[in-house]
């Protein structure tokens, strides 16, 4: 038991400060290993005011600057899509074309759409390509540009709420993995041998149940032969007093026993601590001796 001596007691006996600052260190290296990942690799972090309130404003920010670099993401990852999609049926328009000119048919609504094309502006031509990739992606080919516009902002309303519920289960995983990190600290702090019990304290406490339950079965012995020892005859004024003797006597015994259990009860549990509180209540008792002695 000498290296608890080498600890303080609220470090021994809180594990809740251990726990705190255990979730305080991997936010801390959550934070900067974000930052170190936005400087360049030859930039170290600068120094800042490591406090509370500067690790909740830097996670909240690295929880918005993931949220945006996804959303850029997905932004992207829907620009290329629709792009290929255009692309692919520019390129079957145009083997269409093609077909219709070897086969000596021409369209006159592919003529009037070339023509159209050919005379729009740039700005023109983005906004048709863009009313063509929503058409496509809705999967109406001859849709109404209001019920494309309604469709579209429906989506992204739909867009939005994902986001909110992919950003609050995202808070919940990491509140999980956070709580469950701290019932891992706990269990390796509870199962270390800071918390191991007296040497003695296992054969006292076996001692004591034993003690206990043999006056139980005494007691309920007695329960039993009090309602017999009424029905006998015999029974006399002196056989009731000696019965209630010997339950007064075991019930002091009880008495006893439970104050000693209390006296050990507030013992420290280290056995540095638990003697050199006995030998103060020794101490204690010399003194009021001797005052006692003086008054006498």
């Amino acid at each position: 038991m000498a290296h608890l001596q080498d600890h303080p007691p609220a470090a021994i006996f809180s594990p809740s400060v251990a726990r705190i600052a255990a979730s305080t260190a991997r936010d801390w290296s959550y934070v900067d290993s974000w930052l170190a990942s936005k400087l360049p690799p030859d930039r170290p972090i600068p120094p800042f005011e490591r406090n509370q309130d500067t690790l909740k404003a830097l996670l909240a920010l690295a929880l918005a600057n993931e949220a945006a670099d996804e959303e850029r993401h997905q932004r992207a990852r829907a620009s290329e899509a629709a792009l290929q999609t255009l692309r692919r049926r520019r390129r079957q328009q145009q083997q269409q074309q093609r077909q219709r000119q070897e086969h000596d048919t021409p369209s006159l609504s592919m003529d009037l759409l070339a023509s159209i094309q050919r005379e729009l502006p740039q700005e023109g031509r983005d906004a048709l390509e863009a009313l063509a990739n929503v058409a496509v992606q809705s999967g109406a080919s001859l849709a109404a540009p209001q019920d494309l516009a309604r469709g579209f902002v429906r989506l992204q309303a739909e867009l939005a709420e994902t986001e909110l519920m992919i950003s609050r289960l995202d808070l919940l995983r990491r509140h999980v993995d956070r709580e469950a990190g701290l019932a891992v600290d706990a269990l390796r702090a509870w199962q270390s041998d800071r918390f191991k019990p007296l040497p003695d304290a296992a054969r006292q406490n076996l001692d004591l149940q034993r003690k206990t339950k043999a006056m139980h079965a005494q007691l309920v012995d007695l329960r039993d032969r009090a309602p017999v020892a009424a029905q006998t005859q015999h029974l006399t004024i002196g056989d009731a007093a000696r019965e209630e003797q010997d339950i007064l006597d075991l019930l002091a015994c009880s008495e006893e026993l439970e104050a000693r259990i209390n006296d050990f009860g507030r013992l420290p549990y280290d056995a540095g601590d638990a003697k050199a509180e006995v030998d103060s209540l020794r101490s204690q008792l010399r003194h009021l001796s001797l005052q006692l002695d003086a008054l006498s």
